[in-house]
C-alpha cells in the first residue's frame, strides 16, 4: 500500500541528503513516484553535476514504484491548473498532486507554496 507520493524535490533532497531526507527516508519503502517527477529529479540531479548512470543506479537500487502519468491523471493535473496558477505551479508540481490525489496519499515535496491551495490533497512538507 502506498503511503506517500514524492516530489521530485523530495526525492532529490533524499539522494542529496539535505535537510528533510530523515522524514522522506521514513517513508520511502512505501511510497511511490510519478514518471513525471522522476524525469525532473534526473533532471536537476544531472544539472547538479552527476552522471545520469549514476543517478539512474542509486534511484533503481531505492526500488521505488514508478507510476505511469496517464490519461486520468493529465486531467486531474490539468484541473489543478486554475487554482494553482498564482502560485506557479509547473506541471511536474500538478502530476505530483494528481498522483497523490489518485493514489489518496499524501504528496510529500519541499515546497512550500503547495499548501496554500485546497486541492484535496494532503500535502506533506519535509523542511
Amino acid at each position: 500500500m502506498v503511503e506517500a507520493v514524492l516530489d521530485a524535490s523530495a526525492l532529490i533532497a533524499f539522494l542529496r541528503e539535505e535537510p528533510g531526507a530523515d522524514k522522506v527516508a521514513a517513508v520511502l519503502t512505501r511510497s511511490c513516484i510519478s514518471a513525471v517527477n522522476l524525469a525532473e529529479t534526473y533532471g536537476k540531479m544531472v544539472e547538479h553535476g552527476k552522471r545520469l548512470e549514476d543517478v539512474a543506479y542509486q534511484i533503481e537500487r531505492l526500488r521505488i514504484p514508478v507510476v505511469p502519468f496517464d490519461a486520468e491523471q493529465a486531467q486531474i493535473a490539468a484541473s489543478f491548473w486554475k487554482p494553482t496558477r498564482s502560485v506557479g505551479m509547473s506541471l511536474g508540481d500538478r502530476a505530483c498532486l494528481a498522483l497523490a490525489l489518485k493514489t489518496a496519499a499524501p504528496a510529500f515535496t519541499t515546497e512550500g507554496e503547495w499548501l496554500k491551495g485546497d486541492l484535496g490533497v494532503r500535502v506533506v512538507k519535509i523542511r
